[in-house]
């Protein structure tokens, strides 16, 4: 198997496990769970997106990709914006109401990129 195609199987798992957290503390967050404030909560989903990233960088990299690549371009502005409506979702303190819109709203995102980045279209 070469490099590429481990990094790029890489990518798709950190993908994977990075839905499938999210997905997993929005349903405590709702639920008021404790099990939110555990530790293993908040560090694994953070090293795996940092994983997430580098992959992402190295497969850029690697495939000579421009930061100016429409669909690639996409994905990175839809980024931060998933990132910032998953804090809203995930950080106490806010009404439930608005953190369970935000939730959504970061999992629509999260699909966009994901749909961006299979069709490598930014148009959807």
């Amino acid at each position: 198997m070469t490099t590429y195609v481990a990094i790029k199987y890489v990518h798709a798992v950190a993908v994977a496990v990075s839905l499938g957290l999210f997905f997993l503390r929005g349903v405590w967050m709702m639920l008021d769970s404790e099990r939110l404030g555990r530790r293993w909560v908040r560090v694994v989903p953070h090293v795996n997106d940092t994983v997430l990233l580098a992959a992402g960088v190295w497969l850029a990299f690697v495939l000579r990709l421009s930061p100016a690549t429409p669909w690639l371009a996409a994905k990175l502005i839809a980024l931060p914006v998933h990132i910032g409506l998953g804090a809203l979702a995930l950080r106490p303190g806010r009404p439930k109401r608005l953190r369970v819109a935000a939730w959504m709203a970061a999992l629509t995102v999260f699909g966009y990129i994901v749909a961006v980045a299979v069709t490598r279209s930014a148009s959807l």
